[in-house]
């Protein structure tokens, strides 16, 4: 059942790196809930209470939108494999775009990608593990590489281009500040 800890064990971290994808939810005062899968090697466990994670470009940027308002953040961690368990991480987030040097700064912690759109660093303030029970259990192939391989074929500016086009509103019509001039 569940469990509640102030902080990341080694234990946790071990399960954290052996996990494929994790899910992070965010959310306005009004509006639409966010909830977005991600995956590739693009998580990071810095220390007991702080998490790293590469954000890449995609159809929508609801999660850097909804960190505007409210910094709450919830990421999950689910085993498909192996033994079942559910882990959450609670807090608060910060976002760094590549315009940022704390983008720079997090961003030499992940594999290079022309489609690196912002660096989420999570305060984590509760973590709850859960039994899974009802988890299904699925075999990991591998990673799609479809994402990595569109943005390292569009180049720096054919992606920022797209960032103009389909990430600069969010679902609600709010700013994205993705290319905020400072």
């Amino acid at each position: 059942m569940s469990k509640k800890f102030t902080e990341i064990s080694p234990k946790l971290q071990e399960f954290i790196q052996q996990q494929k994808m994790f899910f992070v939810g965010t959310a306005r005062k009004e509006g639409t809930v966010n909830i977005s899968p991600k995956g590739l090697d693009s998580f990071r466990v810095l220390d007991a209470n702080k998490v790293v994670w590469m954000n890449l470009t995609g159809s929508g940027n609801e999660t850097a939108t909804h960190l505007l308002e409210s910094n709450r953040m919830t990421i999950m961690f689910c085993a498909f494999e192996g033994a079942p368990n559910i882990l959450r991480l609670y807090g608060t987030c910060d976002v760094f775009h590549p315009r940022d040097k704390e983008f720079e700064e997090y961003s030499i912690l992940f594999p290079s990608d022309a489609g690196s759109r912002q660096v989420m660093l999570m305060k984590v303030d509760l973590v709850q593990t859960s039994c899974g029970y009802a988890v299904p259990l699925m075999d990991y192939i591998e990673d799609r590489t479809i994402l990595s391989d569109w943005s390292r074929k569009q180049g720096p500016e054919r992606v920022e281009n797209y960032w103009k086009e389909k990430n600069t509103v969010s679902l609600d019509g709010h700013e994205t500040q993705i290319l905020k001039e400072d």
